[in-house]
Formats: C-alpha cells, sequence, structure tokens
C-alpha cells in the first residue's frame, strides 16, 4: 500500500497545483490567438453585412413610418418598390461604409468577447448552463455596442439622408458641431439593452440549439447542424428584440425628423409610441428586421464556424 501511494504522490505530488496549473495553461493565449479570434468574427459579420444592408434599410425607413400617428402602413414589398423609383437603386446601400465599419468592430467585439465571458463564468459558478450563455451574451453585445455606438448612429442618419452629400466623416462633424460629441452617443441606453437581449438570445439561443440537435438529432459538427441552429437563433432574437430595435432607431433620428424630439429617453420613447401609434408601433419594421437578421445570423454563424476551423479554433 505504502508503495502505491509513493508512487501516486511521485507521480502527482500536489493534484491541486496542477489542476489550477492546466487552468492556468487553458487560458493562456498567444496575440495570433486573439487577432483570429477577433478577425474570424468581425470578418463573418461584415460578409453578411454586405449581402443584408438593403434589408437593414428598408427596416429603419419602415420604423420611421407615420411617426406619432395610427394609420395604414406600408409593407416592405411597397417600400422597396417605391424607394428604388424615387430614390433609385443605390439607396438601398445608403450608410454602407459605417455598416462595414461597426460590422468589423461590433461583429468582432460581440462574437470575440461571447467565448472569453463564457469561460470566465464557467470558472467562476462551475457551470456551463443556458444561463450562463445568456449572460455571457448579454455582457459582450452591451460592451461591444458601448464601444461602436457612434459608427450606428452615422450609419442610421445616413440610411435617413439620401440627398446627404458630407459622407461619414462630414456627417460625424456636422453632429458633433450641432449636437455636441455626445451626439454620437445618443440611444446607446436602448442600443446596449438591444445588443445585450439580441447578442444574449442569438448567441445563447444557438448554442444550446446547437446542443440540443446534437443530443437528439443525428446532426454532427458541420452545415447543417450550423444552418438549423442559426435559423432558430435568428427567429428567437428577432422576437426579443424587435421592439427594442425601434426605439432605438426612433432616439437616433431625433434631430433628423421634424415629428420626432420630445423622447427623453428610452422608455419614454415606448411610452409615446404605445400612446400614438399602438402597441404594434412597437413592431414596425419587424418583418424586415427578421428578414435581414435571419439571413445575417445563418450567414455569420455558418462563415465563422468555417474560419474557426481554418484558423484552428474551436467550434463555438
Amino acid at each position: 500500500m505504502d508503495g502505491i501511494g509513493n508512487s501516486a504522490s511521485r507521480e502527482n505530488p500536489l493534484p491541486g497545483l496542477v489542476s489550477v496549473n492546466r487552468k492556468e495553461e487553458k487560458w493562456r493565449v498567444s496575440a495570433s490567438h486573439v487577432v483570429y479570434h477577433f478577425g474570424t468574427s468581425g470578418t463573418s459579420v461584415a460578409a453578411a453585412t454586405s449581402i443584408t444592408h438593403p434589408l437593414d434599410v428598408l427596416k429603419v425607413r419602415l420604423q420611421m413610418q407615420l411617426v406619432g400617428q395610427r394609420g395604414p402602413l406600408t409593407g416592405m414589398g411597397g417600400l422597396f418598390v417605391q424607394l428604388v423609383k424615387s430614390e433609385g437603386p443605390r439607396s438601398l446601400y445608403l450608410g454602407l461604409t459605417p455598416a462595414f465599419m461597426r460590422s468589423v468592430l461590433y461583429g468582432g467585439l460581440r462574437l470575440g468577447l461571447y467565448e472569453p465571458s463564457k469561460y470566465v463564468c464557467g470558472m467562476a459558478f462551475e457551470s456551463s448552463n443556458v444561463l450562463v450563455k445568456i449572460a455571457s451574451g448579454a455582457f459582450s453585445g452591451a460592451i461591444a455596442t458601448a464601444l461602436t455606438n457612434p459608427v450606428e448612429v452615422l450609419k442610421v442618419r445616413l440610411q435617413m439622408n439620401p440627398n446627404s452629400r458630407r459622407g461619414v466623416l462630414g456627417e460625424a462633424r456636422k453632429i458633433a458641431s450641432e449636437e455636441g460629441i455626445i451626439g454620437l452617443w445618443k440611444g446607446v441606453g436602448p442600443a446596449m439593452a438591444r445588443a445585450a437581449a439580441l447578442t444574449a438570445s442569438q448567441l445563447a439561443t444557438y448554442d444550446e440549439s446547437k446542443r440540443v440537435l446534437i443530443r437528439w438529432t443525428p446532426l454532427e459538427e458541420g452545415f447543417y447542424l450550423h444552418l438549423s441552429s442559426s435559423t432558430v437563433a435568428g427567429l428567437v432574437s428577432t422576437l426579443i428584440t424587435a421592439p427594442v430595435d425601434m426605439i432605438k432607431t426612433r432616439l437616433m433620428l431625433q434631430r433628423e425628423s421634424k415629428t420626432v424630439g420630445t423622447y427623453k429617453n428610452g422608455f419614454h420613447c415606448a411610452y409615446q409610441v404605445v400612446r400614438t401609434e399602438g402597441l404594434r408601433g412597437l413592431y414596425k419594421g419587424g418583418f424586415a428586421m427578421f428578414a435581414r437578421l435571419s439571413p445575417q445570423t445563418m450567414i455569420t454563424f455558418i462563415l465563422c464556424e468555417k474560419l474557426r476551423e481554418v484558423a484552428g479554433l474551436k467550434a463555438l
């Protein structure tokens, strides 16, 4: 018995220390790992944005219909035809430059911070259940939005102003001179709430859908699993975030619309919309949002998983 005990001691004299060292070793990452981590995320979101941007323009225009009024709304198809006829096909790509900038920065941070956040939460709570995934997604989404809100404001302003010839820098200077630097952070509260809800619902649903599908269906890690999981994630995230997204858009465009300029904060905006436009007003542009967010989610996750595989990173 002593011989066996001594042998075990020689093999692992301090098992607790070895466990800690293993955790530390797992936590250490190289600079190239960080670049790959954020690069794969930003690239996948930018690629998805290049395809779905016209739907984002339509969503913003739909959200600004009949502000403070009730009445029949133009549908997505009707608005598309109207927009192309009156402003030309190029109008569908208004705000594309800040949209790309936001995709790389926001997308890289949002997806890039999710895995480290999930790892830290897992270590802290010694669990990897769905609540940990939701908390990790909410944290990474909120932080990414707080840092990139100015680019989102520029994107939305340009999407609503087809006659602007100032470009991104000119629009930024205009906002800073007329509304102060703080104008670039208009709507940051609802934007952070929307991003937290979007990222939490999108990433947690995607993560959990993959786990459930792998356990209960013949699907294995690969294209069809990623496609199925991202479709579910796109639907769930749209239903949860559509009202907050509409409020965020209204706040960001207060100076761009004569009928919008009395919202004090996100809660006041929601109250005013429900009071003057009805509960349905909170879901203006909801179908366009789903039409955009569903393929955006699918393209982002499928491409991100493939890029992570190429870069030698493990699947999300």
